[in-house]
């Protein structure tokens, strides 16, 4: 509204100013004449040596000026010399560095939009790809410096109103760079207002088949609003599979697991021979899986033709045992034949000990023979409930499925049920209960459902490597809670539970039974303790000259395209190795429904961590666990200051919308394409350098430094004109601390220190609050410096 008002303002004046003035006064003038002063002599005159002036001035002392400013912008990048006038190109490009810093920093991008937004546009009225390898032309530039300004605003729709229309433009005009930028920008921009983006699914689409294989991360999130368009081209998109690159692939997989819940049949038909084909890649198959899975809750049969092939691969990966039992327990829903060919299957892997998924088994088992009771006759109940040893159970079934096959007879079922009730051996295979001593199978005994993922929540080996929570590696994954199961499943397991608490062997789990009775208090401290402290991804023990530690590996849960951590893991290394192990138990218990038990495999990895960090005789793991079962307040808030210390909170933090904690970058993703479009910085401003190091000469130089890219760049002087002094480069920095304040030295509590390979600096920020946010900066850029390079962060306390 403001621009209209401008706009008004500016036409009567020009009537009044010809008046005034003659017809010689013209609209250039007219905006020279309401701009700033410097502002007016470097856009008027073009004046090369004034422009770098422009950065002495206060953000909001040239805020007024910025729309007319760009304006006049747009008048010198027109004309005819603009292209080969060095003078004007440099003016330009300075200028806009800073107005799009002024509008940063006074939060005025609504105000400017229209006229930085028509800058951006009229660039495309001129050549943008490049001459040369690595030279963009001068429109290039501009629309490269001003793309972050308007598209970092993706959460702000009068903005992106604007911007979306223009950006998309940009995919099929200039660089590669340019593309793989503004693709950078509007896969931000579909995380808020898809619905902006939905109208021109086709031309990204278009690039996408070009080749800008980055815009694969949008798609998910127009697919909702506009699906025609994908689904008539998924099978060039599926194509592309074998060309992408790790996370491509993976938004790809996500593209497909929401179509998947469309329950469009056509596109079920395209995707499921593409998964299979997939599923032997270990980088994606649980995730596969999981599609195929909502694929097999709508469209059983599709899957049917690919049964014998999902058993090889379950048996080639038997961490995947658990999803496909869910998938055969839904084709087995189709008919009786599907059924009992499905629960062949089934039963055959519940007789298989080498993999931890028996009791989704069981559940699929029992759904099945539910739906068909003609299956197993009226004594499947007993089945179920006779032994606690699943080979006893799918000896059973096993049996009774041959027979129900041949002959269902009634004399077929009376024999079942003397064998059931009075322990009679059946082919010389001796049934342990006798009657009245029936044993429950405890769902406490292993490990829960772990939320639909397929794989146990931690894994290690028995030579003490890393323990691992693999539901970290696909964060998206849409999880499987108790609420969400059909109501058989919640039956079975409820009867299960009911049947556990009286179970002699549970009687002798304390852990089980000490649980049992505060389980809800454990939960609720569990998901409060997960917002304050982080859980380990892996941890493992090792031994020192003095003790024990624990080695800690920390990464993002979202692993989105600018993590952190998506390769690499933040590192720490801790003189306090039982706290962090008790929190991971507690973390544990709170993913299920049931008590944990000492028998449950994830528990038995922990312990067996614990037994390491003590001396024989001491208190055992479950004793531990038992008598107190929260860590004590002083050992969380020392785990906290560790954290702190090492500046942990620096690059993770925990993500209350996605409740979890996730790296710097995924938590602010407006930031993550500016540090990583080189020239655009993380952070600048002055910053004062300590010249000596001795304390009793305190002499101080105020330089003006910038973040970005993979160096800490300073001017000597207040000018961006003034040459460059050694930029720090961060791939040699060591580490980066704030000079604690206990130090007898008063004068640096804003201060902190960058050691490198050769050199120590010591800078002061202008306030504490500075100071964190350059701390906080340097360490972001340094973990991505790191992680470019495939390289851990390792940080010892």
């Amino acid at each position: 509204m403001e621009y209209e008002v401008y706009q008004l303002l500016r036409g009567f004046l020009s009537l009044t100013l010809t008046t005034d003035h003659g017809p010689g006064f013209t609209e250039i003038q007219l905006i020279q004449h309401t701009m700033h002063q410097l502002f007016r002599l470097v856009l008027g005159q073009k004046d090369l040596s004034k422009a770098g002036d422009l950065f002495s001035l206060d953000d909001a002392e040239i805020e007024d000026s910025l729309t007319e400013a760009l304006e006049q912008i747009k008048v010198i990048s027109s004309s005819l010399d603009y292209q080969t006038n060095n003078n004007d190109q440099a003016v330009v490009e300075i200028c806009i560095t800073r107005i799009t810093t002024a509008i940063r920093e006074t939060e005025s991008i609504e105000k400017h939009a229209r006229a930085l937004v028509g800058l951006w546009d009229s660039c495309l009225e001129h050549n943008l790809r490049p001459a040369g390898k690595d030279e963009d032309t001068p429109h290039a530039k501009i629309a490269s410096d001003i793309m972050s300004c308007i598209l970092q605003n993706y959460n702000r729709t009068p903005v992106m109103v604007l911007a979306v229309p223009i950006a998309v433009k940009f995919l099929h005009r200039g660089s590669k760079e340019l593309c793989r930028n503004m693709s950078n920008y509007l896969s931000l921009a579909a995380i808020t207002k898809a619905d902006l983006l939905a109208d021109h699914t086709e031309g990204i689409i278009k690039s996408i088949l070009q080749g800008n294989a980055m815009l694969l991360r949008v798609l998910p999130a127009v697919y909702e609003k506009q699906p025609q368009p994908i689904n008539r081209h998924l099978a060039e998109l599926l194509a592309l599979m074998s060309q992408l690159e790790q996370t491509e692939q993976y938004h790809l997989l996500r593209l497909l697991h929401v179509a998947a819940k469309r329950k469009d049949v056509e596109v079920v038909q395209k995707c499921v021979p593409f998964l299979i084909r997939n599923l032997k890649d270990s980088t994606y198959n649980d995730i596969i899986l999981n599609i195929l899975i909502e694929i097999a809750g709508h469209e059983p049969l599709a899957l049917n033709s690919f049964l014998p092939m999902l058993k090889e691969i379950a048996e080639q990966f038997p961490y995947l045992t658990g999803q496909m039992a869910r998938i055969f327990g839904a084709v087995g829903h189709v008919d009786e034949e599907r059924a009992r060919s499905c629960l062949r299957y089934l039963v055959s892997q519940l007789a298989n000990m080498e993999h931890p998924f028996h009791h989704i088994l069981l559940l699929e088992i029992k759904s099945i023979t539910d739906a068909f009771s003609s299956i197993l006759g009226p004594h499947s109940r007993d089945i179920f409930r006779m032994s606690n040893s699943f080979t006893n159970i799918a000896k059973l079934l096993s049996r009774q499925l041959e027979n129900s096959k041949a002959d269902s007879s009634r004399s077929r079922s009376l024999a079942l049920n003397t064998v059931l009730t009075n322990g009679v051996s059946v082919e010389d295979n001796e049934v342990e209960e006798k009657a009245g001593m029936h044993a429950s199978i405890s769902l406490s005994q292993i490990d829960p459902l772990s939320h639909g993922i397929g794989k146990l929540p931690f894994k290690t080996d028995t030579h003490g490597s890393p323990l691992r929570n693999s539901s970290a590696s696909h964060p998206s994954i849409i999880h499987t809670e108790p609420e969400t199961m059909p109501e058989t499943f919640k039956e079975n397991i409820q009867e299960e539970i009911l049947e556990a608490a009286t179970s002699p062997i549970e009687y002798q789990d304390k852990l089980y039974l000490h649980l049992r009775e505060n389980l809800s208090k454990v939960k609720a401290y569990a998901l409060e303790i997960a917002k304050k402290v982080p859980i380990p991804d892996q941890c493992t023990i090792e031994d020192t000259m003095r003790s024990c530690v624990a080695k800690l590996f920390f990464t993002c849960s979202l692993k989105g395209h600018y993590c952190l951590y998506s390769k690499s893991s933040f590192i720490l290394v801790s003189q306090a190795p039982q706290p962090w192990i008790q929190v991971m138990f507690l973390s544990q218990q709170s993913l299920f429904p049931e008590p944990l038990s000492i028998q449950s495999g994830s528990v038995q990895f922990l312990k067996a961590l614990w037994e390491k960090t003590q001396d024989t005789g001491a208190h055992s793991f479950e004793v531990a666990m038992t008598e107190s079962t929260f860590p004590q307040q002083k050992d969380l808030e020392q785990l906290q200051l560790h954290l702190e210390e090492v500046r942990f909170f620096d690059v993770f933090g925990f993500s209350e919308t996605a409740g979890a904690w996730q790296c710097f970058m995924c938590n602010n993703p407006e930031k993550a394409t500016v540090v990583n479009q080189d020239g655009q910085p993380l952070i600048e401003g002055k910053l004062k350098e300590k010249q000596v190091r001795w304390k009793f000469i305190k002499r101080w130089k105020t330089h003006y430094f910038t973040l970005a890219g993979n160096q800490l760049l300073f001017q000597k002087g207040k000018s961006k004109d003034d040459p460059d002094d050694s930029p720090i480069e961060l791939s040699k920095v060591q580490s980066v601390k704030a000079v604690a304040k206990k130090r007898r030295d008063r004068s640096l509590p804003r201060a902190f220190e960058i050691f490198t390979d050769s050199k120590t600096y010591v800078f002061k920020a202008k306030d504490e609050k500075n100071a964190e946010e350059w701390l906080q900066c340097i360490n972001v850029a340094l973990a991505q410096a790191k992680e470019r390079e495939s390289r851990e962060v390792t940080t010892y306390l």
